[in-house]
């Protein structure tokens, strides 16, 4: 039987929903994303035709690697929930596609296993590492120095989910295998918070940040911040960017916008540091709407995933392709060349 034609972001969403039992459906799109969705679909593009577009192309380096677009996946955990072949098959669509992948603590395959499927498809680089903090120092950097080993070329520490509560009970067959396991005690003593004297008391805090930049010499993204002073805080203790995020609305209610916290951020940040953006980008024309508001690039979460639940690392694959087609074409028809003639 022949499979239906796929030619939108969007028909990879009905696909996948089809695909995916209700609970890990549900589990995929847990989270407030309409407004963050919303606020990149009410700004308004300025059409400028009869410029000269000709050999245009959405090339860009970051921290020393050239990519081919400035679409990065992002960390999303779990990923054999969606498909058989996981973060490998992620891994071989990055790849394929000239782009760079971000490893989430929390994957469901080995480590190292991601890394090489990399490498044999061709990766000029190896993907990033998304870091949570593991309750303590040591932990961390047992974690930290895997990835290293491993050979991923970038880190990034999120910061905004100190609370890593799962929104589904996982098949026994899926866990994440890159992590120790937790020896922490289950319970709260009488009297005590759980959220203040268990959970945060295990949280980091600024002194882990530069105490985990005095740890590796790879690029140090900072995930998870909103507010222009955390940004400046951040490049202070010497990280290498930031990533503009709410956390796809999956840990808060009511955060500000992504895209306002973004203008802020990018003006405090004053061309110190690249600035990422993350947080309901579904087209082309959306990252078109966060590079115009200064953001170098942009990771995209759940339209990937949609991808991957559909068709495996081809799917994936066809939705980075898919958004970047967009990207060139909004950037084409308000008379963008390159990344760097993007503006408002």
């Amino acid at each position: 039987m022949s499979l239906p034609q796929l030619e939108r972001v969007l028909d990879y969403r009905f696909e996948a929903q089809a695909r995916l039992d209700e609970d890990t459906w549900r589990h995929l799109q847990h989270g407030d994303c309409a407004a963050e969705e919303a606020a990149l679909a009410g700004v308004r593009l300025m059409p400028r035709p009869l410029r000269n577009v000709a050999q245009g192309h959405t090339c860009l380096s970051l921290f020393g690697q050239q990519l081919e677009h400035p679409i990065v996946l992002a960390p999303v955990a779990y990923q054999r929930l969606f498909h058989a072949d996981g973060e490998i098959a992620t891994a071989m669509a990055a790849a394929a596609q000239g782009g760079q992948m971000t490893i989430s603590s929390l994957a469901s395959m080995p480590l190292e296993a991601i890394v090489q499927a990399s490498r044999d498809t061709g990766a000029p680089h190896a993907p990033w590492f998304q870091l949570y903090w593991q309750n303590d120092r040591p932990r961390t950097q047992r974690l930290l120095h895997r990835a290293i080993t491993a050979g991923c070329s970038a880190i990034v520490f999120t910061v905004d989910a100190p609370l890593k509560l799962a929104t589904m009970q996982l098949p026994a067959h899926i866990e994440a295998v890159n992590l120790e396991p937790d020896t922490q005690p289950a319970h709260t003593p009488s009297g005590r918070s759980t959220v203040f004297h268990r959970w945060m008391a295990q949280a980091p805090i600024w002194d882990d940040l530069g105490w985990l930049r005095q740890q590796t010499d790879l690029p140090l993204l900072v995930k998870g911040l909103l507010h222009p002073d955390d940004a400046d805080a951040a490049l202070e203790l010497g990280c290498d960017g930031i990533i503009v995020s709410n956390h796809g609305g999956r840990v808060l209610d009511g955060t500000v916008s992504s895209l306002a916290a973004l203008t802020h951020i990018v003006q405090r940040v004053g061309g110190r540091a690249p600035v990422l953006f993350d947080s309901g980008i579904r087209s082309g024309r959306d990252v078109l709407v966060a590079l115009a508001h200064g953001a170098t690039a942009v990771l995209v979460g759940r339209p990937y995933v949609w991808g991957l639940a559909s068709r495996g690392a081809l799917g994936a694959a066809h939705v980075i392709r898919l958004l970047r087609d967009e990207l060139e074409m909004s950037m084409a028809l308000t008379g963008c060349a390159t990344l760097v003639d993007i503006g408002y």
